[in-house]
């Protein structure tokens, strides 16, 4: 495989992007590029004028914005009053930290690499790839545990199976971020999406209706193909490509049985106890009239997340005598953060970009001169949807939060392709699909430092051009496969959802 030309490119890239300098010096050359180019649009007079929903009203209104220079005296002295807020509030950094109190106890006491190891004993070698990126898409319902635990655990398992572990990152991300719009079940982000698409087509139809559950026939069967090519790409295509690993990471400790034993018993009644406050109607952690959407349990999973791997970490510490005092526990947890240090320095430059350039309001400038170049182009039907997904999979390289995006581009779109008769989930839709593809290669998308920091612990020269390099294969057909199924699905006329029509 070392002769193929994708590999070779691939490797040319890795290669290329990784003489790039640290991510935190990058980040910081975003930052002095973002005020020097925010300047030039101040300078120039440059507006963005849009039908959009208003986040504050939450109603329908034509909107207009000024590019804001990050050098003029008002926003200099915003950027030194949100310096703290920019880093405190960065989608990624609660979530890590957290969860890695967790995680940190139970892979120290030994009891993650134990679950692991007795896994190893009886899982088919061939079936750990599609597993990691089916279990990837799946996370998704739980918010962002997929970015958090899952792709460390995918680079793990790999490693565990004498695979190459960027490998299993690689597959294990994926799944996660690019397959973030296809599940099986209802995921967080289907009813906000529903809600934002139907206040745009109710700007031509005011009876018109949007439902959360009118993307899911088609989402369903997107899982299946996301994990079918996720699983040739990773074993094909990006595994060749890493070529050999020396695992200096192997634990050859033996597994305590007897702690194991408490350990899962430990675990098995912290899951008990969980599903009692989920599964009744009138649970503690279920929402107003027993919703499972937008319930304590899905704003609590990170937390859950962090005692799920904390009890039965510490259970199997104390057994195995590894935990013999309260100092034990507090020093792996203290451990398990000083890992993250690295991270952490990242994250605060990497919040500081990401949250001038949406103060800026290039981010909101790209979106909708995208989207007018898409209008002024006289297209009907699928090629219309196909334009669609590809300007949102450009846009989503600098807009990651999806809800950010639809709520400026649903208002602009919906109503346009529902005068060329596309119906609005259908147009949704083709957003999703583009909103998906591009998240494993956006640097903006919050989680993206994390997965840089996760693929550094296998190897100091891993950075950027590493993660980039073998994410985009994903990317890129994940976009054409996904985009072929969309067309030869309604071309099929095979409703997307339940009570839906194609074109």
């Amino acid at each position: 495989m070392k002769d193929n030309k994708v590999v070779q490119y691939l490797s040319k890239l890795e290669v290329i992007g990784n003489r790039l300098p640290h991510p935190v010096s990058i980040f910081i050359i975003f930052l002095v590029a973002l005020m020097i180019i925010s300047h030039i649009f101040y300078m120039l007079g440059v507006t963005v004028k849009f039908e959009g929903i208003n986040p504050e009203t939450h109603q329908l209104e034509m909107l207009e914005y000024d590019i804001v220079s990050l050098l003029i005296p008002s926003s200099i002295s915003h950027i030194f009053t949100s310096v703290v807020e920019n880093f405190t509030s960065f989608v990624a950094l609660g979530p890590v930290l957290v969860v890695m109190l967790g995680v940190g106890v139970a892979e120290k006491t030994g009891y993650l690499a134990a679950i692991i190891r007795k896994s190893v004993s009886f899982a088919p070698k061939k079936f750990i790839t599609p597993v990691v990126i089916l279990l990837g898409v799946l996370s998704n319902v739980a918010a962002s545990v997929g970015y958090v635990v899952l792709v460390p655990l995918g680079a793990m398992i790999f490693l565990s199976y004498n695979r190459h572990p960027i490998a299993g990152l690689a597959a294990a991300f994926a799944g996660v971020a690019g397959g973030y719009s296809a599940n099986l079940v209802l995921g967080t982000n289907d009813p906000i999406l529903s809600g934002m698409t139907t206040e745009a087509a109710q700007i031509l139809n005011e009876n018109y209706i949007v439902n959360a559950t009118d993307n899911f026939y088609f989402m369903f069967a997107s899982t299946f193909l996301i994990v079918i090519i996720g699983t040739i790409i990773t074993d094909k295509i990006v595994e060749p490509s890493l070529g050999s690993f020396v695992n200096y990471y192997e634990d050859k400790s033996e597994v305590n049985p007897r702690a194991f034993l408490y350990a899962n018993i430990s675990l098995l009644v912290m899951i008990g106890l969980i599903l009692l406050m989920v599964l009744p109607s009138s649970g503690i952690l279920r929402g107003e009239n027993g919703e499972f959407i937008g319930s304590p349990f899905i704003q609590s999973i990170i937390f859950i997340m962090m005692i799920i791997f904390l009890v039965p970490g510490i259970v199997y510490g104390i057994v195995d005598k590894s935990i013999k005092r309260d100092s034990d526990l507090i020093d792996m947890m203290t451990d398990s953060i000083k890992m993250m240090a690295e991270f952490i320095v990242l994250i605060f430059f990497a919040a500081q970009f990401v949250a001038l350039f949406d103060y800026s309001n290039i981010g909101m400038w790209i979106s909708v001169e995208s989207a007018n170049i898409l209008k002024s182009l006289s297209i009907n039907g699928p090629v219309a949807l196909v334009l669609l997904i590809i300007i949102t999979a450009i846009v989503n390289i600098f807009i990651a939060a999806d809800s950010a995006k639809w709520s400026m581009m649903a208002p602009i779109f919906v109503p346009m392709f529902m005068q060329l008769n596309i119906p609005p989930e259908v147009t949704q839709v083709a957003y999703r699909i583009g909103d998906s593809s591009t998240n494993i290669i956006s640097p903006l998308m919050p989680f993206f430092p994390y997965i840089v920091s996760v693929a550094a612990r296998y190897g100091k020269s891993n950075g950027i051009g590493t993660v980039i390099s073998i994410m985009l294969p994903y990317s890129l057909i994940f976009l054409i496969g996904w985009t072929i199924l969309f067309i030869a699905w309604l071309l099929l006329g095979i409703p997307i959802g339940p009570g839906t029509n194609g074109l």
